[in-house]
């Protein structure tokens, strides 16, 4: 929990604090960037940054826009008569994120992904119980009726990418590279480019089965980790009235009753401040883990190969010598000059974990969230249900248990 030691193995870029290899079954659930090493990782980092540069990410807010009004006008249907409904957003929230990231990396509606999406929900309940029995030596390898349904998904999963990314590569054959406005077309593009320009090497760009593992990759962390920013924000500013309106002062400032744009989105300072105080509080992954692979130094400890390291996400963000007496309080102004400021330089804040291997899909997340809140409080003002339980758990990444059920007021 020392932030400096934080700092250097998350700092690290030569692979002495490695991933820890977890259980063999992972590669049926998620693969991609997130889990390569050494130059594997760094090659694919290579021809994925373009994808996400902010210029090409505002190409995609209006993917943004079209299923977060989607969303809220299906809510203004449900207000009855007295102006207010109660309803478990955590659900929606899920929707909204997989319509997202149907449109704004595939180009597809939500209808074309929703087995994909159907699927890898699946996956992830077999998954955890797999890891749970990871640890009785040979059980993984047994051929038993989840193991085999995990083969099952992994292969109809990489059917149905597959349908997708020969149908995009015949239109780019035909249409030019400027056309490609969603993460598939930009990712298919930087890939080529990369092939094109060290054509006289081994081993250079993506095949078709690791362009495939970052498709998986996208609609995984595209749809999860946002949609459990999304749902924690709601509940609380359900939970300080005093900060909705605020942030709803500043929306309404900033667009009025209009469309929000990219530019406006970015200006929304204290809907950032309460987003950042949110990840702090309720950062999705709990925890991030890493092993020695050889023998190091690491502050005063020496450590053998093999040692394994947990950076306790959650305990960081709350611990009072970091953050103060109130660490445990919600309380956005604490980032008000922003995250330097507020962890005073130290590395005492990873929502989406630090260094070199920063999650690449940050600012899409972030730009997505403020589309959705903004449009949230530009329509509705809104209140925790009686029946709300507040139970966050682990089941990858932080949920809310019992769902997160919410009254909406139209405004």
């Amino acid at each position: 929990m020392d932030p400096n030691l934080i700092r250097d193995i998350m700092s690290n870029k030569f692979g002495h604090f490695a991933l820890i290899k977890g259980n063999q079954f992972l590669r049926f659930f998620l693969s991609g960037v997130v889990l390569y090493e050494g130059e594997k990782w760094a090659k694919h980092r290579r021809i994925l940054n373009p994808a996400f540069h902010m210029e090409k990410l505002k190409r995609m807010v209006s993917a943004f826009y079209t299923s977060s009004n989607e969303m809220v006008s299906k809510w203004e249907k449900l207000v009855t008569s007295n102006g207010s409904c109660e309803l478990d957003v955590w659900p929606e929230f899920q929707n909204l994120t997989g319509d997202v990231i149907s449109r704004a990396a595939f180009g597809s509606s939500y209808e074309e992904g929703k087995r994909i999406f159907k699927l890898q929900d699946e996956q992830a309940e077999h998954f955890i119980q797999s890891f749970l029995t990871a640890y009785i030596p040979g059980f993984s390898l047994l051929p038993t009726k989840r193991n085999r349904r995990m083969k099952e998904i992994y292969r109809e999963v990489r059917t149905l990418l597959m349908g997708i990314i020969n149908k995009r590569q015949k239109v780019m054959e035909v249409a030019e590279a400027a056309n490609n406005n969603d993460l598939l077309g930009l990712l298919l593009e930087s890939n080529n480019n990369e092939i094109q320009e060290n054509k006289n090497k081994k081993n250079v760009g993506m095949t078709i089965d690791e362009v495939i593992e970052e498709c998986k990759l996208f609609y995984f962390a595209g749809q999860e980790t946002t949609s459990v920013l999304l749902v924690w924000t709601m509940v609380t500013l359900s939970m300080h009235s005093e900060w909705q309106v605020r942030a709803r002062e500043e929306v309404i400032q900033v667009f009025g009753k209009n469309k929000p744009d990219f530019d406006g989105l970015n200006h929304l300072k204290i809907v950032t401040m309460i987003m950042y105080e949110v990840l702090r509080l309720y950062p999705p992954l709990l925890f991030f883990d890493r092993c020695t692979y050889k023998n190091m130094k690491l502050g005063e400890l020496s450590l053998p190969a093999g040692t394994q390291l947990m950076i306790p996400t959650v305990l960081v963000h709350r611990d009072r010598e970091l953050w103060g007496e109130d660490a445990e309080e919600f309380n956005p102004g604490r980032f008000a000059e922003g995250i330097s400021k507020a962890t005073k330089n130290q590395v005492s804040f990873f929502p989406f974990s630090w260094g070199p291997r920063i999650c690449i899909g940050q600012q899409f997340a972030t730009i997505e969230v403020k589309m959705a809140l903004a449009m949230i409080l530009q329509r509705f003002s809104f209140e925790l249900s009686p029946s709300y339980a507040h139970a966050p758990t682990t089941v990858i990444t932080l949920h809310p248990q019992y769902g997160a059920q919410i009254i909406l007021h139209k405004l």
